[in-house]
């Protein structure tokens, strides 16, 4: 991947006021844009960024901000790297107890689909989950949100899937949403109907998607509180017929889909999520050449979960060099969940991204930063650093960005905004 400073540097766009003064104006950087028009990362050096209003209004080379363009405020960032701000995009951060157990028992031999069947696995958290409290959802998720934030992520995706019932999603969800009154975050709330049959409903299959479709998922929807819907397409959750009706009644309401997708078995599930055009397909580890083509000529971003493929030490690996053949995008997201990914730094992700997988330092940092805002269908906004969208910006005490994927349990960040501040 080159480093050599970017000719064509990106300007702010005709649609943005120059006239009136920056709130803010960031000196003497070294950018990664991750403007896709620019070539490798879209670096610049010697970069400039303004913002107003929380948003970017001019990025680029010092040599061609506008002379008379003031600022209340200048930073001096005495040659320090910035990136967009992180995007985590595919997180369980909202739930109740740990499943620390389960981990001592994958370490004495057990598999996945046996803790699952035992009792353990998704349904173990729904019980610790239908348990607590909002307030106490609230507290606990923020200790995982605060280690995530503290290694420069400016928006995460929630999920919920562990209350299984009307109530407990509605808290799941509630909750997801506090987090961003808590703390300067953009948050994208999922709701994970679909992650596994509740306890009430094991014998009743259908019963269980008449609840999800025609109950749970409108009221979510009507009060606001989901922003995509998402379904486990696997043998020990649910099949394409039964995930098809759950994306059906998204399609209704208006919603975005994402899917759980060969993790475990090629059930079709990186198929059927390009069928319905869904925004990601992610875990993908069995996933074939013929989903990998569908996904592509659907535009689906292929999200990549190695934390799940660390934990769980599986030895099959999503077809990276296949997503790269058809030009599928990718993004990397740390999956953070009380039972196989137990993890809360997207440094430590990227690395093992790169590290299985064969990933690129250039794909890594793509796929938390662009191509995870493509994954929430948010790259209008977040992503990259392009006049226009919100300054949401990760500062870091780096020589070079391959260290943000190279270091193991070391956090390089200066400083991180939000949105201007």
């Amino acid at each position: 991947m080159s480093q050599q400073p970017t000719p064509t540097p990106t300007i702010a766009s005709s649609t943005v006021d120059l006239s009136a003064p920056a709130d803010t104006l960031w000196t003497n950087a070294r950018l990664a844009t991750l403007d896709p028009a620019l070539p490798d990362l879209g670096i610049i050096e010697d970069g400039v960024v303004a913002a107003r209003g929380g948003r970017i209004i001019f990025v680029g080379a010092r040599a061609d901000l506008p002379a008379d363009l003031a600022a209340e405020k200048t930073v001096d960032l005495g040659g320090r790297w910035v990136t967009p701000g992180l995007i985590d995009c595919h997180t369980h951060l909202v739930h109740g107890g740990d499943r620390a157990l389960e981990f001592e028992m994958r370490l004495e031999g057990a598999s996945y689909e046996a803790i699952a069947a035992a009792g353990g696995g998704i349904l173990s958290s729904v019980r610790a989950t239908r348990a607590a409290s909002r307030e106490d959802l609230v507290a606990s998720a923020l200790k995982r949100l605060d280690a995530l934030l503290a290694e420069g992520v400016t928006t995460v995706e929630i999920k919920s899937g562990y209350g299984l019932d009307a109530r407990g999603e509605r808290t799941m969800l509630e909750a997801a949403r506090d987090l961003g009154t808590h703390r300067a975050v953009r948050v994208a709330t999922t709701y994970l109907g679909a992650h596994a049959l509740p306890p009430e409903y094991a014998a009743d299959r259908a019963g269980y998607l008449d609840l999800v479709c025609d109950t749970v998922l409108p009221a979510l929807a009507k009060a606001g509180l989901v922003d995509a819907v998402d379904a486990f397409c696997e043998g020990i959750a649910f099949s394409t017929d039964e995930v098809a009706r759950v994306f059906a009644a998204a399609e209704v309401l208006g919603l975005p889909v994402k899917l759980h997708a060969d993790q475990l078995s090629d059930l079709g599930g990186a198929g059927l999520a390009a069928e319905f055009g869904a925004l990601s397909a992610d875990h993908l580890e069995y996933t074939s050449d013929t989903g990998a083509a569908a996904m592509a000529a659907a535009g689906t971003v292929a999200v990549i979960l190695p934390g799940a493929f660390y934990v769980l030490r599986e030895t099959q690996k999503p077809p990276i060099d296949a997503f790269r053949r058809f030009g599928v995008k990718m993004a990397v997201a740390t999956d953070c969940n009380p039972g196989t990914a137990p993890i809360t730094s997207l440094l430590t992700t990227m690395n093992m991204a790169a590290t299985f997988f064969r990933m690129t330092v250039e794909e890594c940092l793509a796929g938390v930063t662009r191509e995870a805002a493509r994954a929430l269908g948010r790259l209008a906004d977040i992503g990259t650093l392009e006049a226009g969208k919100s300054c949401d910006l990760a500062i870091w005490d780096i020589e070079r960005p391959a260290e943000l994927v190279y270091r193991i349990g070391y956090n390089p960040l200066h400083q991180r905004i939000f949105q201007g501040q």
